[in-house]
């Protein structure tokens, strides 16, 4: 039994002492009954003794035994687990009063109101006072904590043993006396809780014995003394409630600690669980890290292994090898370190929360010394990485350089065979004074050539010294090549300075005729070189589309024909220069080839190059003038064009405006504005030849290739796109005007309705469609009066709501399929915009006064005398001649009741009118 010194407050439906006074007058009722008296006294003289034999005491009579106060004051301690002030030893009256009061204050102090129980009734010996007592220490320690799903006290109690015997059957528990008289309850009670200790199923319907039963095995396994009576109980018709409740109670507690029991063994088990498992995950941390350290340790010698190879094949090998380590071996590693950090996070998390120590790992085995042994991994494997790196590209330099030497060595060698021959040839001897001149020049180039490959064998034997210091594998047949060609160098270096000594000295002799053909070669070659470009530049062709450029181009010939008179005294130089060669020939009878070998320009080639460009000079200047009127032709084209198009192009905007005032300022009548539009149509149409013309100028330059035209922001394709936009207009708006006529007459729409239609129409097209939204139609039906209070139309707005009530009270049934029709017929199409002709038509059809089928039946009727057909001659009689005829030969005969020859239907021709009929 759990005792709170703070009692738990309940909300049963009233407050405490409330439900304590309500019992205690319930009580006195009860009390008056002996049956009753007799069982609160056994079972509360046997309550009483079940928690003073804790104490090593007992009570025999319940009435006598707490009048001195002090086993009251005992059993008050023992329920409530507190002490109580010291009791006054004395056996005096007062005495007695002083200690029962005591103990009243001890329960007064726990929340319970006594009402009219003091300690002069319990010093006296009062039955009735007394049992009052206990049954208030009763609710208070016993009954008063029970708490069931928001429930307590005798509520609490009542559900407890409501779910606990649910599932047995005869058994329905609804208050504390008849419910308990079978002793099925009870059974039910053990049953549930201790199963091994009653056959339930096997008990019969036996009340007594059933009774017995259930309090002898509750006395004998479950420490629950003997409260009741069986024969008390079944043979009175309502047994005593508080007795009731009190034994039930002692049920609840005993059941009640099992349960506590049977909660600590859960604990316990989720505690021990909760380390089964951290025990596991510790010891899957310690696996994981050793076989994480144990594959650290194997794989950073691997990494700091530094050992160079020869060949670039094999450290290529060792590149992919590492890059395996990355690709394949490295990651599992790290989601296994990962997982090891949030496994060892989890584990301490876990432990925290279950209030258990920090996890230690062995030593070594460290979130902290993974971390660190990971360091010394990718420290190791970013080492390795750039050696390899560094390592390639040493090895890739080196058979780079070898390939570099090998190419330079076989380029020189090749450049270097045959050498030693020339060098060696005496045919200067022979020579005549041009070949001479020839050798000496191209001994001359030759040895500039020679000079220009002293680099690339200063190249080569540089190569080959850094392949040494880089101790390359092959460097042996380096060093064998390389010396070769620095010995073939210095002999050709020898035999170079002899040959150009022995050309010296015979170059002197002809040296005169040498120099006059150099001459000849230098100025020959640019002035020829001129007439080349000149004739390129006279001869080509050029496309302009402006009088500037053309006139940029007669500039720059003009120029050209002023340098004319120097390139003919240069041509003049040029003629000078051979004629001196043939003089010195005829002068010292030079026996010679005087063929010029420095030129192969020749003085015939000069002279005919020279008449052509004076040829195409004349006719480049015809070419430029007759360009140059041409784009003049064009110019003029152009501002024809544009003097037309500005005026058109606003001519244009300018009746397109008035078009839209005409439709939109609503002057005068609709005839009216119909002349008024008649005379705007007849001006655009007679404005129609300067269209024309203005296509012929565009012809004219379109066939000229004009492309632009500056004098004008106008293109045929606006003025083409306006003009029929303003024809599309016109015809448009007209039409627009003829069908607001015939609308207004057909409909007998006055001319002011009209313009207010119109008027209400163009204040809500903001943006000057022609056409209205779904809401712009709605405002507008608004600003007319169609629908709408004062203060909406003031707004030009209406909410849906008010809208539809609006048009229900004059006769609109708006629903949403109402309003979808009405939208049907001013949008069929579903566009979303709303024309004026619909807007006219809808509103016509609102306003006027239109005739319909049941009317037309309604006069013909008339005409008839009520009869259900009519007669040809009254019909004759009563309407215009013409128009009889037209009904004689379309109405059918008719065929009803009381049909007479010659009678005609006059029903079925007027809903035919109307389309209501398939007549």
């Amino acid at each position: 039994m759990t005792q709170l010194e703070t009692p738990l407050q309940y909300d049963n439906g009233y407050d405490q002492d409330e439900y304590m006074m309500q019992e205690d007058e319930w009580d006195r009722d009860l009390l008056l009954d002996p049956a009753w008296e007799k069982q609160q006294r056994k079972t509360f003289t046997a309550w009483c003794n079940s928690h003073l034999r804790k104490a090593g005491t007992q009570i025999e009579n319940i009435e006598e035994d707490f009048r001195n106060g002090l086993k009251l004051m005992l059993l008050l301690e023992v329920i409530s687990g507190e002490r109580l002030p010291k009791p006054d030893r004395g056996k005096m009256r007062f005495h007695k009063i002083a200690n029962v009061n005591k103990a009243l204050e001890f329960i007064t102090s726990k929340g319970v109101k006594l009402v009219s129980i003091g300690a002069e009734e319990i010093v006296d010996g009062n039955v009735k006072m007394t049992l009052g007592m206990i049954w208030t220490i009763i609710l208070r320690f016993a009954i008063q904590d029970i708490s069931v799903e928001e429930t307590s006290a005798k509520e609490g109690l009542l559900l407890w043993c409501q779910r606990k015997t649910a599932p047995y059957r005869n058994v329905n528990v609804q208050n504390f006396h008849v419910s308990w008289k079978d002793g099925l309850a009870f059974c039910a009670l053990i049953h549930r809780h201790r199963p091994e200790l009653i056959h339930y199923y096997s008990l019969k319907d036996d009340p007594l014995g059933n009774l017995n039963l259930a309090f002898d095995i509750a006395e004998k396994h479950l420490d629950i003394p003997k409260m009741l009576d069986a024969e008390d109980i079944v043979n009175t018709p309502k047994p005593d409630e508080r007795a009731i409740m009190t034994y039930v109670s002692c049920f609840y507690h005993a059941f009640a600690g099992a349960e506590q029991a049977e909660t600590a063994a859960n604990r316990i088990c989720k505690v021990l669980g909760v380390n089964q498992e951290n025990e596991k995950l510790m010891e899957e941390y310690e696996r994981l890290a050793s076989e994480l350290l144990e594959w650290i340790r194997r794989t950073t010698p691997w990494l700091e292994n530094r050992t160079p190879e020869k060949t670039m094949a094999e450290m290529q090998r060792k590149l992919e090898d590492f890059r395996d380590y990355r690709r394949l071996h490295k990651p599992p590693k790290v989601q296994e370190k990962c997982q090891l950090e949030i496994s060892f996070n989890t584990l301490q998390t876990k432990l925290r929360i279950s209030n258990r120590p920090a996890f230690m790992p062995s030593e070594g085995k460290m979130v902290s010394d993974i971390a660190s042994a990971w360091q010394g991994l990718e420290q190791a494997e970013k080492g390795y990485e750039e050696w390899l790196l560094t390592e390639i590209r040493r090895l890739e330099r080196l058979d780079h350089l070898a390939e570099k030497f090998r190419q330079k060595a076989t380029s020189h060698e090749s450049w270097a065979s045959g050498k030693e021959l020339i060098l060696t040839n005496k045919d200067y001897e022979s020579a005549s004074l041009t070949e001479l001149r020839a050798m000496l020049r191209k001994h001359e180039a030759f040895e500039s050539d020679l000079a220009a490959h002293q680099d690339r064998v200063e190249q080569i034997a540089a190569i080959a010294q850094e392949l040494n210091e880089l101790d390359y594998h092959d460097v042996a047949a380096v060093n064998q090549r390389c010396q070769s060609i620095c010995d073939l160098w210095d002999q050709l270096g020898t035999l170079t300075q002899k040959r150009r000594e022995a050309l010296e000295r015979t170059e002197k002799l002809l040296e005169t005729v040498d120099q006059l053909f150099l001459e000849y070669a230098k100025r020959s070659a640019p002035f020829n070189n001129w007439m080349e470009g000149a004739m390129e530049d006279l001869q080509d062709m050029f496309i302009v589309h402006t009088i500037e450029e053309v006139q940029t181009l007669i500039a720059a010939h003009d120029q050209f024909k002023a340098t004319l008179p120097e390139a003919d005294a240069e041509r003049q130089a040029i003629l000078g220069i051979q004629n001196e060669v043939h003089k010195i020939s005829q002068s010292y009878g030079v026996r010679a080839d005087l063929t010029n070998l420095y030129s192969s320009i020749t003085i015939e080639e000069i002279s005919t190059k020279w008449d052509k460009v004076k040829k195409l000079v004349p006719q480049r200047d015809g070419s430029l003038q007759e360009e140059l009127a041409r784009q003049h032709a064009n110019e003029r084209l152009r501002r024809q064009f544009a003097a037309q198009a500005n005026l058109i192009g606003p001519w244009i905007q300018t009746r397109m405006e008035e078009i839209g005032r005409c439709s939109l300022e609503m002057r005068g009548t609709l005839e009216d504005q119909m002349t008024q539009l008649k005379q705007v149509e007849h001006v655009i149409v007679t404005y129609k030849p300067n269209i024309d013309k203005l296509e012929g100028d565009h012809q004219l330059i379109q066939e000229s290739l004009i492309f632009d035209n500056k004098h004008t922001n106008y293109t045929m394709e606006h003025i083409r796109v306006g003009w029929e936009l303003l024809l599309t207009t016109i015809a448009r708006t007209i039409n627009e005007i003829e069908t607001q006529i015939l609308t207004r007459d057909a409909k007998g729409i006055s001319q002011e309705q009209m313009h207010e239609f119109r008027s209400s129409f163009n204040h809500f097209d903001r943006k000057d469609r022609g056409k209205l939204r779904p809401d712009e139609f709605k405002a507008c039906l608004i600003s007319l009066g169609h629908v709408g209070n004062d203060k909406q139309k003031k707004n030009g707005a209406m909410d849906t709501d008010d809208f539809r009530a609006c048009l229900i009270s004059m006769g609109y049934d708006l629903g949403e399929v109402e309003f979808a029709r009405i939208m049907m017929l001013v949008d069929p199409n579903a566009t979303g915009l709303v024309s004026f002709q619909s807007f006219i038509d809808f509103m016509t059809r609102e306003t006027a006064d239109t005739d319909t089928a049941e009317q037309v039946v309604a006069s013909f009727r008339i005409l008839a005398a009520d009869k259900p057909y009519i007669l040809m001659e009254e019909l004759r009689r009563e309407l215009p001649p013409d128009q009889a005829e037209y009904c004689i030969m379309r109405m059918p005969p008719y065929a009803g009741p009381g049909a007479v020859a010659g009678a005609l239907d006059y029903t079925a021709f007027s809903t035919a009118l109307y389309g209501e009929s398939d007549l």
